[in-house]
């Protein structure tokens, strides 16, 4: 069943629940990584991504208890609901306003992750945090600041495509598959390269829908594994040196 909102949000409103979605999971993040995730740094790369499966699990099972599993669309702000004539199509003023949000959002991640000194260390952390600790400096607390950014960018998001898709407690489900590919294309551990990954499987799963939407994720799924046969570090990635 679904819950349809049909009034409108005040600009201001909707920028509230920006910010309290965004702080919300700034704690909720650094909460998980200080009592789940730091137990796994010395682990294998599969351990951390198999408990932070298990973590969206349990919160989603958390979040259906307290609120139920009823859907509800919501609508967007009143300032950029309606449709946006481009000439040769007509384009809801939303998803317009979405892509330009997330294209500032990219530059702002950019600009923290090279041109700022948490960023060089967040990427020396990554590539050898025993050296990077070895200089005085405490990785684990970065890794935290990390991880709750993160944590603080899937709220923000979440915020940002309620308006787009239904709001239900296993919203991030349907994208979680087609990230962990975008990435896997793209090149782990290259930004450049989870921008271009994104790009080419978006229009990827666009231009299949066109013809039968059914064979959208095959492929998706046919594409990263040619990838993965031609350049196993994906496009824009650095080839592992172990």
């Amino acid at each position: 069943m679904m819950k349809v909102c049909s009034r409108s949000f005040a600009p201001a409103v909707f920028a509230l629940a920006l910010i309290a979605g965004a702080v919300a999971l700034v704690v909720v993040g650094i909460v998980i990584e200080l009592t789940i995730i730091r137990r796994f740094y010395g682990r294998p790369p599969e351990d951390q991504l198999l408990v932070t499966f298990g973590i969206g699990i349990v919160i989603i099972e958390l979040v259906r208890l307290q609120f139920g599993s009823l859907s509800l669309t919501v609508p967007p702000p009143s300032l950029v609901a309606g449709v946006t004539p481009m000439g040769f199509m007509i384009y809801p003023t939303y998803r317009l306003v979405v892509m330009g949000i997330a294209t500032v959002a990219l530059l702002v991640l950019y600009i923290v992750l090279y041109r700022t000194r948490l960023g060089m260390i967040v990427r020396a952390g990554i590539e050898d945090s025993a050296m990077v600790d070895m200089l005085g400096i405490n990785v684990f607390r970065v890794f935290m600041v990390v991880f709750g950014i993160g944590a603080m960018a899937a709220g923000f998001a979440g915020i940002v495509d309620a308006p787009v898709v239904s709001l239900t407690p296993n919203m991030g489900e349907s994208i979680l598959v087609d990230t962990f590919v975008v990435v896997v294309i793209g090149g782990v551990g290259s930004f450049p390269g989870a921008i271009l990954g994104g790009l080419i499987s978006g229009e990827i799963l666009s231009l299949t829908s066109m013809v039968d939407p059914a064979y959208s994720q095959v492929m998706l799924f046919a594409v990263m594994t040619l990838v993965l046969m031609l350049r196993p570090q994906g496009l824009l990635g650095i080839p592992s040196r172990e």
